[in-house]
């Protein structure tokens, strides 16, 4: 008999998942319970996981295929295991690593790629006596409670998605900045996504969009910072206290995140990250010589819209 328990977490998002050793095989009845879970409370929390970087990767597989980090240099992934993002802000060949500050705003993972990722698993190897949390938005509420004079206006918009526009991407070294600006173009999504499981509607905004399609910079912003407030309303967040040995796991697909610089620099934060693949590509590319200009890359994508 399983013993699989989930008790929620918070209001908007988040449960606890105990009872389960995820270094064993996953039955079917507990996988089908945890899929369900997930799909409700959006932020699963396995506590105590003490994961091989092998285990993690078994574990993630039950719930679609892992994304092959192509929107990522090869020197911010685990040397033995490409499926695994190396989240540190331990130095790597005597550098800061490339993922050292990772996160630090409010955005969807792979969002500036054409296929943001279905979702996530990130398990917490080393962190800080203090801080280092990660809070999650639930982003089918901060649709939903839109008025539906704006939710009107946002069925009908784009978004440019900006990998240059991660906060603290000046501070990394700049010939893996200029790798990841290679390896990611500017990408237009719709704002207003549906789900392909529950079928629900959510808002797919972050500190990561340059502005949107046919709006000028001033009304980009505008609206921007009046969705960014919204979607991250308290009462709309999850903030994870993490411990050595949990094991998160997120939707991407109705949420966006943010990992907390609120924490002693100097004490080490090692994450290990599997993403899932997102089922399809929502987004296209934006013509690669309006991308190195805010106004131009709104103009240049309105024009082809």
């Amino acid at each position: 008999m399983s013993k699989l328990a989930i008790h929620p977490l918070g209001f908007a998002a988040g449960a606890e998942v105990t009872g389960l050793d995820l270094r064993q095989p996953l039955a079917a009845v507990d996988h089908g319970a945890i899929r369900d879970a997930w799909l409700r409370h959006l932020v699963l929390v396995f506590p105590d996981q003490d994961l091989t970087p092998e285990q993690q990767i078994t574990f993630a597989r039950n719930f679609g295929d892992l994304d092959g980090h192509a929107s990522q240099a090869p020197s911010t992934l685990h040397p033995d295991h490409q499926e695994i993002l190396v989240l540190t802000n331990k130095q790597v060949g005597g550098k800061p690593s490339g993922t050292h500050n990772s996160g630090r705003n409010w955005h969807t993972d792979l969002s500036y790629t054409e296929r943001p990722a279905k979702g996530a698993l990130l398990s917490c190897k080393e962190k800080p006596p203090v801080g280092g949390d990660t809070m999650w938005a639930n982003l089918y509420l901060a649709y939903e409670t839109l008025s539906p004079a704006i939710r009107a206006l946002l069925e009908r918009l784009e978004a440019i998605h900006d990998v240059t526009l991660i906060k603290g991407i000046e501070q990394r070294d700049p010939a893996l900045v200029a790798d990841m600006k290679r390896r990611n173009p500017a990408v237009v999504h719709p704002v207003v996504r549906v789900h392909p499981e529950t079928g629900r509607k959510s808002l797919l905004i972050g500190q990561r969009i340059r502005g949107f399609v046919g709006m000028s910079d001033e009304e980009s912003q505008s609206l921007l910072s009046l969705l960014n407030t919204h979607a991250t309303s308290p009462e709309f967040v999850y903030r994870h206290r993490w411990s050595v040995g949990d094991l998160v796991m997120w939707d991407n697909r109705c949420t966006c995140h943010v990992a907390l610089a609120d924490f002693d620099q100097t004490k080490p934060r090692v994450m290990y990250r599997c993403s899932l693949e997102g089922e399809q590509k929502t987004g296209r590319i934006v013509a690669p010589a309006a991308a190195g200009n805010r106004t131009s890359m709104l103009q240049a994508v309105a024009a082809v819209s």
